[in-house]
């Protein structure tokens, strides 16, 4: 269910700032981890074990969900890690005068291009392009 969540498109509000875009791959790193940590109980463990004694053809099924859980957990925490990065740029826009923020404006872009050249995940001209209406809708 988690998996059919995270590959469903997003639907949210046109004015939302860059703050929700954080936020929102926040939700998603605590819903991964959380995952992440049942997927290495003792309980899940017995259950791999008694199905890898069994040669169990739904090893193969686990494995490939195995993968993407992992994916999907790397995905949130590599954008949480540099969309925390872009805050000391977008702050001002929350917390400024619309001439303070001109200020602000070519060290958020720079910073944007950085993400867009080295992050793994975040590198997608969709997920630029919406934080880039994020960073304009903020007032």
């Amino acid at each position: 269910k988690v998996l059919a969540e995270n590959e469903q498109l997003r639907k949210e509000a046109d004015d939302l700032g860059p703050r929700a875009e954080l936020d929102y791959w926040k939700k998603k790193l605590s819903k991964f981890h959380y995952l992440m940590e049942q997927l290495k109980s003792p309980d899940v463990k017995a259950v791999l074990g008694v199905l890898t004694a069994a040669k169990s053809k739904l090893l193969k099924k686990w494995r490939a969900l195995d993968i993407r859980i992992t994916d999907a957990a790397n995905e949130a925490k590599d954008n949480v890690k540099y969309l925390y990065s872009l805050e000391k740029y977008y702050d001002p826009l929350y917390n400024s005068d619309p001439v303070s923020m001109l200020d602000a404006i070519p060290g958020l872009i720079n910073a944007i291009k950085m993400i867009q050249s080295i992050s793994q995940y975040y590198n997608t001209s969709e997920k630029i392009s919406s934080l880039f209406v994020k960073v304009g809708a903020q007032q």
